[in-house]
């Protein structure tokens, strides 16, 4: 899913909190909280109160799953850009201490100002 050497891209579209909760819930520690989820055709992105954690499902039978936190307490810089009345996509590039640049880009209807307010939040 994401290719932190070469900072890929990949479109992801919000996804109900209930589908995805239950895959990352073996992660999430007290006082944690999901707030956003987002879902690609077989890979999901949760924000928490704490961290990003990517999901890359692989595999044919999708039973294999690779879980990369990354902690906002890491996070150097963040920019965002929001959608436009023709680019209907949104992006969020995060640098991370010791990793470099990830790059995230949203179909429509991504709450990005949301997302940099939780990350601004957990990472100033």
């Amino acid at each position: 899913m994401i290719d932190f050497q070469k900072n890929s891209v990949f479109k992801l579209s919000p996804a109900r909190t209930e589908s995805i909760a239950p895959e990352v819930a073996p992660l999430i520690i007290p006082g944690e909280q999901i707030v956003f989820c987002f879902k690609t055709v077989r890979d999901f992105v949760v924000f928490t109160t704490k961290r990003l954690i990517a999901v890359n499902v692989q595999g044919v039978t999708g039973k294999k799953k690779d879980f990369t936190t990354l902690p906002y307490s890491k996070i150097q810089a963040f920019s965002i850009e929001t959608a436009g009345t023709f680019d209907l996509d949104a992006e969020l590039d995060l640098w991370f201490s010791g990793l470099g640049n990830v790059r995230l880009e949203f179909r429509g209807g991504a709450d990005v100002r949301g997302i940099a307010h939780l990350i601004a939040m957990q990472a100033l």
